[in-house]
C-alpha cells in the first residue's frame, strides 16, 4: 500500500465535511449513485465506482476510523510513496481497511439494492428478493364488517413468468453458467496494491447468462400476474381501517418471501345503527305516553330484539345502554355496547279523540316548562 492511495479524499468524494454524520453522508451517496449509475449514465460508471469505494469506506464505522487515522498520520497535501517505509503506515494494516472497498459489502449493497432493485452485491451473487407489498380496496355492507366476512379480490402483483417458470429462457432452453465469472456474479482486479470486486458486466451479477431470452418476459423472469384471493376481513373491521395481510402479496425473487397484501376498508352507512369506537348507537322513537308513563319497549340488536324499560318521565334524547350488544368482540376481548337513545314522536295527523284527550290532559296539567326561560 502507499501513502497516495490512504490520501484519496473520500470526503471530497461525497460532497460532505469531514465531520458529517451517518444520515448526511447516505444522502450524498444516493444523490450521487443515482446520477452517475451506468444503467443512467454510461458516461459516469469512472465516477460511480470512486463514489462507491468513498462510501463504502465511510459508511462503516471501523473502517472510517482508521481512514481518518490513515490520513492523520499521512497529513493532507500529496507525499511521495516512498515518505514511509514500505510506502505505507508502520502498525497499521491498509490491507484490512480497504480489502474490499468497492466490493458493495455491508450498507453499500444494501442502498443499492434498494436504488437499482435487482442487481446483487459486488462480491456475492444476486440475494433472494422479497416480493413487492400489493394494495387493494374493498367496500363492506355494515354488518358484514361487524360480523367478518370472506371476500374475493382481483390482484394484479409480480411474479415468476408463466412461460419460461422465472429463467428468463425460452421454453427448451435454460439459462447457462456465465463464462466471465463462472456463475460467481462479480469479477476481481488488482490495480496497485488494491483489489477490487464488482458485479460482473456479461451477466450483471446474476451468475448465469440467458442466450436465447423468454418473448414473453423478454428474459427478466418476472411479470405481472393476475390473480384472485379470498381474504378473511376480520370481526369488527372498521370504515378507512387497513388490514394488513401477510405474506399475500407479490411473490418473492429467488426464493425470497412474499410481501404483504394491504387492504383498506371501506364501510357502507347502516338503515338505523351507527357505530362509535367499539359501541354501536341506534335511536329509537317512542309514544308520548311511553314516555310520560314508562313502558318496555323492544329494541333491535345484531342477535335479534331485546326488551329495553323505559322508567316513567322519560325526556327526548335521553340515551340506554345495552351491554354487550356493541361491536362484536374479537379473540378474548369484550364486545361493544349497544347505545339507545330515545326520540318522543309528535303525531302529525290526530283524531278528534285523541285531539279532545290531550286538551283534557293540558288542563289538568297546566305545566310551563319554558318559565325558567323568562327574563326578570
Amino acid at each position: 500500500m502507499t501513502a497516495r492511495d490512504v490520501e484519496k479524499d473520500y470526503y471530497a468524494a461525497l460532497g460532505v465535511p469531514k465531520d458529517a454524520d451517518a444520515p448526511t453522508i447516505k444522502k450524498a451517496y444516493r444523490k450521487l449513485a443515482r446520477e452517475l449509475h451506468p444503467d443512467a449514465n454510461p458516461a459516469g460508471e469512472t465516477r460511480f465506482k470512486e463514489v462507491s469505494q468513498a462510501y463504502d469506506v465511510l459508511s462503516d464505522i471501523t473502517k472510517r476510523r482508521e481512514y481518518d487515522e490513515a490520513r492523520a498520520l499521512f497529513g493532507a497535501g500529496p507525499r511521495s510513496p516512498g515518505s514511509y517505509p514500505g510506502g505505507g503506515v508502520p502498525g497499521f494494516d491498509l490491507g484490512d481497511l480497504f480489502a474490499r472497498t468497492g466490493g458493495a459489502q455491508g450498507g453499500f449493497g444494501d442502498v443499492l439494492g434498494g436504488l437499482f432493485g435487482g442487481r446483487g452485491a459486488a462480491g456475492t451473487p444476486r440475494a433472494p428478493r422479497r416480493g413487492t407489498d400489493v394494495e387493494a380496496e374493498v367496500t363492506l355492507s355494515f354488518l358484514d364488517a361487524l360480523r367478518g366476512v370472506t371476500v374475493p379480490l382481483r390482484l394484479s402483483t409480480t411474479g415468476a413468468c408463466a412461460v419460461c417458470g422465472g429463467s428468463g429462457a425460452a421454453p427448451g432452453t435454460v439459462p447457462k453458467l456465465c463464462p466471465t465469472c463462472s456463475g460467481a456474479g462479480v469479477t476481481s482486479r488488482s490495480q496497485g496494491g488494491f483489489a477490487f470486486s464488482e458485479p460482473c458486466k456479461t451477466c450483471r451479477g446474476g451468475g448465469r447468462v440467458v442466450e436465447t431470452p423468454c418473448a414473453s418476459c423478454r428474459g427478466e423472469g418476472r411479470a405481472t400476474v393476475a390473480k384472485t384471493l379470498n381474504v378473511r376481513l376480520p370481526v369488527g373491521v372498521a370504515d378507512g381501517q387497513k388490514v394488513r395481510l401477510a405474506g399475500r402479496g407479490g411473490e418473492g425473487d429467488r426464493g425470497g418471501p412474499a410481501g404483504d397484501l394491504m387492504v383498506t376498508v371501506h364501510v357502507t352507512s347502516h338503515a338505523f345503527f351507527g357505530r362509535r369506537d367499539n359501541h354501536l348507537t341506534v335511536t329509537v322513537p317512542v309514544t308520548f305516553a311511553e314516555a310520560a308513563l314508562g313502558a318496555q319497549i323492544s329494541v333491535p340488536t345484531l342477535n335479534g330484539p331485546v326488551t329495553l324499560k323505559l322508567p316513567a318521565g322519560t325526556t327526548t334524547g335521553r340515551t340506554f345502554r345495552v351491554r354487550g350488544r356493541g361491536v362484536p368482540g374479537k379473540g378474548a376481548s369484550a364486545a361493544g355496547d349497544l347505545l339507545v337513545t330515545v326520540e318522543v314522536a309528535v303525531p302529525q295527523n290526530l283524531s278528534t279523540e285523541a285531539k279532545k284527550a290531550l286538551e283534557a290532559f293540558a288542563a289538568a296539567s297546566p305545566q310551563d316548562p319554558r318559565a325558567h326561560l323568562r327574563v326578570s
